[in-house]
C-alpha cells in the first residue's frame, strides 16, 4: 500500500534579518515563519508547514509537491534551504487526540481475545500502522 503522508523536503527561502532569519515556503501559499538562529528558524518553519498540513487535511487536499529549487525566485541576499517535513511525525506530536471507533469482529474471536486480555485499541493501532507502513 502507498503511504499517503510521506516525508518530504520543501525548498524554503531564508532572509537574513537583524537578528536571525525570516522564512517563506513558496509551495505553500501564506506559509512563513522566523527564528533567532538557523536551528530555530528551521524548527519554526517545520511547525508552520504542519499547521498548513492540518488545513489541507481538513479540506481533504494533499500537500503540494515541492518545487524544483532552480525555479524559485529569491532576492539577492536570500538563500534557499531544503527543509525536511515528516507529516506523520508532526501529526503524532500535535494531533494525538483519541477518537472512538466502532468495529465488528466475529463473536468467537471476541471471546478468545477477551479471555486473553487483548487490548483491541492497541492491536488496531498496530495493524493500521503496519498497513500504512508508518
Amino acid at each position: 500500500m502507498k503511504k499517503i503522508l510521506e516525508k518530504t523536503y520543501y525548498p524554503v527561502i531564508f532572509h537574513i534579518e537583524e537578528k536571525g532569519y525570516s522564512t517563506i515556503v513558496p509551495d505553500l501559499d501564506g506559509c512563513f515563519s522566523q527564528g533567532d538562529n538557523m536551528t530555530e528558524a528551521v524548527a519554526m518553519t517545520q511547525e508552520a508547514i504542519g499547521l498548513m498540513l492540518e488545513e489541507y487535511l481538513e479540506k481533504s487536499v494533499a500537500l503540494p509537491k515541492p518545487s524544483n529549487i532552480e525555479s524559485i525566485k529569491k532576492d539577492k541576499n536570500d538563500f534557499i534551504v531544503m527543509v525536511e517535513f515528516d507529516p506523520v511525525k508532526y501529526l503524532e506530536q500535535n494531533s494525538n487526540k483519541a477518537v472512538k471507533k466502532t468495529l465488528t469482529i466475529p463473536n468467537w474471536l471476541n471471546v478468545i481475545a477477551e479471555k486473553n486480555k487483548i487490548n483491541f485499541s492497541q492491536i488496531l493501532q498496530k495493524a493500521i500502522r503496519q498497513e500504512l507502513k508508518i
